[in-house]
């Protein structure tokens, strides 16, 4: 048996166990392991040659494209551990790329969180938006089936009939996730096999292993979120997640429950500076992104409320 086969046996069994359990106290804690099946990743921070793409500019970010061709493929409902979707990948990119898949919330299916496919694609990702297995999965089962997305696709990666063929690098995977799809992000960044996490309004209850999160996490937070306040989800989730780890917390000005979600027109360029932003500087290791997290004053900016980040000290 190869070894990708082999992680995806492994895996496939581990979200069996998981989903007959549930919940049952988090993940792999500091070691940087964890119980998802996904490779461990690159431990590389600079000068690692994954930088892609012209010099970027406040202005080229806004813009929400970046300079790659985006094509897509369809996945069906029938693959095993999530709902099917749709990958995003860039055409005219040259080597591996790392590689994000994205969960929507509550009720909600994939065209909900559509918007960043193809803008994180243009960057130089591969990219999956997810349906879930049930429109009702809670937070947990959200990020195992994360897990389970990237794990497809890093099969995909090493399938010659795939669109995706050799493009996918498996030690360099993110979660991203929006209301409970991103307190399924923050489960799966619990379990330290990611590179980077992006959740979008995060909604969780109870318990959790945020405390555990050593992956470069930001938190995108509405203002005036009513269905996952800020006070009660997004604010005490970046407060768990410890200080020594890279994290930050945006909270966009008046923005409701799906403020982070782009696609409305008012939020997509501070979207996309802060959330391209964040996974080239911690996927592709590309420091010509930090002055865009690093530096300004966020909250002179009218659509920003409160920035908070322990990523740049």
């Amino acid at each position: 048996m190869n070894k990708v086969v082999l992680k995806k046996s492994i895996f496939g069994a581990i979200t069996l166990l998981a989903s007959a359990t549930a919940f049952a106290g988090g993940g792999g804690g500091g070691s940087g392991g964890g119980d998802d099946g996904l490779p461990f990743p690159d431990t590389c921070q600079v000068n690692c040659g994954y930088e892609n793409g012209s010099n970027p500019s406040l202005s080229s970010l806004q813009s929400t494209r970046g300079d790659f061709r985006v094509a897509t493929r369809s996945v069906s409902s029938s693959v095993s551990g999530f709902g099917g979707g749709t990958i995003y990948y860039p055409t005219n990119a040259s080597g591996e790329l790392a590689t994000i898949a994205i969960s929507p919330g509550f009720t909600a299916r994939q065209d909900s969180i559509s918007w960043w496919g193809p803008v994180l694609a243009s960057h130089g990702f591969v990219v999956m938006t997810i349906d879930t297995n049930s429109r009702f999965d809670q937070p947990v089962s959200r990020g195992r089936q994360l897990d389970s997305a990237l794990s497809y696709l890093i099969d995909q990666g090493n399938n010659r009939n795939s669109p995706i063929s050799g493009m996918v690098d498996e030690n360099r995977l993110a979660t991203m996730g929006h209301s409970m799809g991103g307190g399924g992000a923050l489960h799966s960044a619990s379990r330290n096999r990611l590179s980077a996490s992006v959740p979008l309004a995060p909604w969780n209850t109870g318990g959790n292993p945020f405390n555990q999160i050593n992956v470069p996490t930001m938190i995108m937070a509405c203002e005036s979120d009513v269905v996952a306040p800020v006070g009660i989800h997004a604010s005490p989730f970046y407060n768990r997640i410890p200080n020594g780890t890279d994290k930050a917390l945006i909270e966009l000005n008046n923005g409701n429950h799906s403020c982070a979600n782009g696609g409305s027109g008012r939020n997509n360029p501070l979207l996309a500076t802060y959330g391209v932003s964040w996974m080239k500087r911690f996927l592709d290791k590309d420091q010509r992104f930090t002055p865009f997290l690093c530096g300004p004053n966020h909250e002179a900016n009218g659509g920003i409320s409160d920035y908070r980040d322990s990523s740049c000290s």
